[in-house]
């Protein structure tokens, strides 16, 4: 590992501010990825801006038809979190599966968002559910935040301070899991919101999380598994490497569907 500076500031402003002035700067919420980087040597920040000390990007609160997380609430309290659990099942199911119980209790929302590993479980939940990543500078619906692999629509020091996620009308998550990481190598989140049926698929898409819309229309028209049955994605569109090929990743988007619709009914 690279040397470094390190800072623990105590508001979003202190931690904003020092990303800012420092040259190479990186934020640190749970580091789980982070860390193993730089101690591969593939990632050299200048300065760990260390956010657990940071009051405002933890809790989660339930209003209305909405849920708030907190960009460092860990995975474990969103498993947890009654209110998360009453209004959103899915995403409390999905985030009990994320790695194991050392994972899920340094990791965070805000980190796995902020990183959007391809295989990651929480930006399925964010493009189905229709979420609103929140940072210290503006609002972005998830449609436009993911932009392609370990990339996103966050600026330079920008930070997240939390997520909004309307509460849906039906909702399910279902993932065929590596089994050493448990990281996903296909995952289906499928929500029936107020606007329409949305489903987003995680862990195969060669430009990271994506929306199937045939399989939107059809669950529309009819939400139940049979609805998703017989409709395929291009593998030509899917990640191919040791653990499963692409023919065999767009296989699995059906079967994960038709899972994710069944676990939502």
């Amino acid at each position: 590992m690279y040397s470094f500076n390190y800072a623990r500031p105590g508001s979003v402003t202190d931690a904003v501010g020092t990303a800012t002035r420092a040259a190479e700067a990186k934020y640190l919420a749970g580091g789980q990825t982070l860390l193993p980087t730089m101690k591969q040597r593939l990632a050299r920040p200048g300065v760990l801006i260390d956010l657990q000390k940071v009051p405002e990007l933890k809790g989660i609160h339930i209003a209305g038809n909405g849920v708030g997380i907190g960009a460092m609430a860990t995975h474990a309290e969103v498993a947890v979190h009654d209110g998360v659990r009453a209004a959103i099942p899915a995403l409390a199911k999905l985030a009990d599966g994320i790695g194991d119980a050392q994972v899920r209790h340094r990791g965070t929302i805000g980190g796995s968002l902020a990183n959007n590993d391809p295989a990651a479980d929480y930006p399925a939940a964010a493009m189905a559910l229709g979420a609103t990543i929140i940072t210290n500078r503006r609002q972005i619906p998830a449609d436009q935040y993911f932009t392609g692999l370990f990339s996103t629509a966050l600026e330079e020091g920008e930070l997240i301070t939390a997520i909004g996620f309307p509460k849906p009308l039906k909702s399910g998550y279902a993932k065929f899991e590596q089994r050493a990481s448990r990281y996903a190598l296909v995952g289906v989140f499928v929500a029936q919101t107020a606007s329409g049926v949305r489903v987003a698929v995680t862990g195969s898409g060669n430009n990271g999380v994506f929306r199937v819309p045939a399989m939107e229309q059809a669950l529309a028209a009819n939400f139940s598994p049979e609805a998703v049955k017989g409709i395929k994605v291009p593998a030509d569109d899917m990640m191919g490497d040791i653990h499963g090929s692409a023919e065999y990743r767009a296989a699995l988007v059906t079967v994960m569907a038709e899972r994710a619709v069944a676990a939502a009914s």
